[in-house]
């Protein structure tokens, strides 16, 4: 398949000499979606950019800066809470914002005594327990459970010295069983608890039918059934997703990808699973051949809320950054491009969204095709008596987005305007 003119040219710019940072970065995309508890109408997704939020139902969006969340590696599961708090696992931090984004903080808990948070995961429908495996190497892990919302943790009976624990999955039908998934001095397991993490079940997994298997993680349990979960692993560049019916102890394939796999969703009833990759978002369905959907392409990642599934796509590939479909896939409903990102977010006087974010939009926004001043141009200063100095050279190739708008600022006009959107929706 011929990939569109915009996305050629902008391949294309990688291999120029003034593209060295944007090599490093990569292109600025959407990377995941999470949703308030109890409130449809927020939403955040993340960004390789930092985060994009939207507080109306995707009719408006507005960014967060990396910077103002102060990470080093990029959130891989995010949680936010019906009080508006938000929670985020970095991979070497725990995150949290308790207004909704406009402040961020470190969790003591965990940083005070290195731990590295792998993950993150709650049930809305008990959001007072928290749960937050860690994996630094070389270092005491755990399973943390917290039962004020994230304030406060302890450690569960599930403690090694010899593993690293990748991710948590708890059971909707059963809050009670648990699912962790870690790499030991001896291989592959996950341990599985049927109270609430109070005691816990190794189950080794030794995946005979992949060759050096590696990076298993647990994905999700059915929403009806404890039994039934997925899991991801990786073996000799192809990235596997298995599935058990039993409880963990027996793991199948079900899908080979020869890519990185960014994460999955499944049906309410468990019988279709997706599976969102840099590229492709493809579907599972149980006794039919796995497809891969038309869109998105270039990018995707996968959410399901209710009977709705939002999907992040390309906006330089096809137009848009996100978008919502009723129908498996069949139809979709636009929500974002990039380029229609109103600024930053609204934050208070003195949060760091507003305070480091804003002066960095004006320069930032070319990148994405969005307008530099949506308030309207700053006031005329007049013209300086001297010219400025030249910016001075970046230092390195931070995946920030600033050095991006330079050589990005002559594409922005090939990104689709919001009225070629409305035209393809109206087909």
């Amino acid at each position: 398949m011929r990939l569109p003119l915009r996305y050629r040219l902008l391949l294309a710019s990688l291999a120029m000499p003034t593209s060295t940072a944007l090599a490093h970065a990569g292109l600025p995309e959407t990377t995941s979606v999470t949703v308030r508890t109890e409130h449809p109408e927020d939403l955040f997704v993340g960004a390789t950019f930092g985060a994009v939020v939207s507080r109306d139902g995707g009719r408006s969006w507005r960014w967060v800066c990396p910077q103002a969340m102060g990470y080093n590696w990029s959130p891989q599961s995010y949680l936010w809470q019906s009080n508006g708090q938000l929670l985020a696992a970095s991979g070497t931090s725990l995150l949290r914002s308790s207004d909704g984004g406009c402040s961020w903080q470190t969790h003591e808990f965990f940083s005070s005594q290195g731990l590295w948070p792998t993950h993150v995961a709650s049930l809305p429908s008990n959001e007072a327990r928290v749960w937050v495996s860690t994996g630094r190497p070389t270092f005491p892990n755990a399973l943390y459970r917290s039962d004020d919302g994230g304030d406060t943790f302890t450690a569960t009976s599930l403690q090694r010295t010899d593993a690293r624990f990748s991710a948590v999955s708890v059971a909707p039908s059963d809050p009670r069983r648990l699912y962790v998934s870690a790499t030991t001095a001896t291989g592959l397991s996950l341990f599985r608890s049927d109270d609430e993490g109070a005691s816990w079940t190794e189950l080794p997994q030794p995946l005979p039918t992949l060759t050096e298997p590696y990076n298993l993680a647990v994905l999700q349990v059915a929403e009806g059934d404890p039994e039934h979960l997925w899991v991801r692993a990786s073996s000799q560049g192809y990235t596997w997703l298995l599935e058990s019916h039993d409880g963990g102890h027996t793991l199948q394939p079900v899908l080979q990808l020869d890519e990185l796999l960014v994460n999955s969703e499944t049906s309410a009833d468990g019988l279709t699973l997706w599976a969102a990759t840099p590229t492709r978002l493809y579907r599972v369905r149980e006794d039919t051949p796995t497809s891969f959907l038309p869109f998105p392409e270039g990018n995707a990642c996968v959410h399901r809320e209710g009977d709705a599934l939002l999907v992040c796509g390309s906006t330089w590939v096809h137009g848009w950054a996100l978008a919502r479909t009723l129908d498996e896939g069949e139809t979709w409903e636009p929500l974002f491009s990039l380029e229609e990102i109103q600024g930053t977010l609204s934050c208070p006087v003195g949060t760091p969204t507003r305070e480091i974010c804003e002066p960095r939009w004006p320069q930032f926004a070319p990148s994405l095709g969005a307008n530099p001043y949506p308030n309207g141009p700053p006031p005329d200063a007049g013209t300086p008596e001297a010219p400025p100095p030249p910016a001075p050279a970046p230092k390195s190739c931070a995946a920030t987005g600033e050095g991006l708008a330079t050589w990005l600022l002559p594409l922005a006009a090939l990104l689709p305007s919001r009225r070629r959107h409305l035209e393809r929706r109206r087909r």
